[in-house]
């Protein structure tokens, strides 16, 4: 990725002096960086008050209503793990911080959900239906409310940032239950084999 933006930076500067434009290309540059400055303040802002919220939520228990709430869907989707895996409550705060936007807050939960998952996975070399299941719905990421999306557009000062809403709902909903399909099928597809190879 480095050699990419290395590429386009130098492509940018070589065509700008060969048209003799070189100083737009210098003073976008200039724009741009002040720019990325003024968003990624905006982001600390929203950032900051989400995961207040979500730390509030996880201390106030909320997460464990969220994981009851799910629990007969989650029961279903991950049938291999038992009932009273600590790591349904990881999956359900995990999809519950994706949901909100914050990808940042909700990568410590899935990275905890992978462990518990691991623990109680037979076959240690081999990701087990579960964690291939949780890897497509978390790399989905199905949101409600785009909060980082909301945060850069309000930082470069666009009118109306709430409209991403109802677009990235329908987007995200449409890749994650894809996602689940797809891994379900996937599953489907492995057992059928491996039953044949048996």
């Amino acid at each position: 990725m480095n050699y990419i933006f290395y590429f386009l930076i130098v492509f940018s500067i070589v065509i700008g002096a060969i048209n003799g434009r070189l100083q737009e290309v210098i003073n976008a540059v200039m724009s741009g960086a002040e720019l990325s400055v003024k968003v990624a303040f905006s982001l600390i802002g929203i950032m900051a008050f989400w995961l207040g919220i979500m730390k509030i939520a996880e201390k106030s228990g909320l997460v464990q209503l969220i994981a009851k709430a799910i629990k007969p869907i989650t029961k279903k989707l991950f049938n291999e793990l038992p009932e009273d895996s600590p790591a349904i409550g990881d999956i359900a705060m995990n999809f519950t911080a994706n949901a909100f936007g914050l990808a940042n807050a909700a990568t410590p939960f899935g990275i905890r959900a992978m462990e518990n998952m691991q623990e109680e996975n037979d076959k240690k070399d081999t990701a087990s239906n579960s964690m291939c299941l949780f890897l497509a719905m978390n790399t989905a990421g199905f949101q409600l409310i785009p909060a980082t999306v909301i945060a850069i557009l309000v930082g470069i000062g666009y009118k109306n940032p709430t409209e991403i809403i109802a677009p990235t709902l329908l987007v995200t909903s449409i890749t994650f239950v894809s996602a689940i399909a797809m891994a379900k099928f996937a599953q489907y597809i492995t057992k059928k084999k491996g039953v044949k190879d048996d």
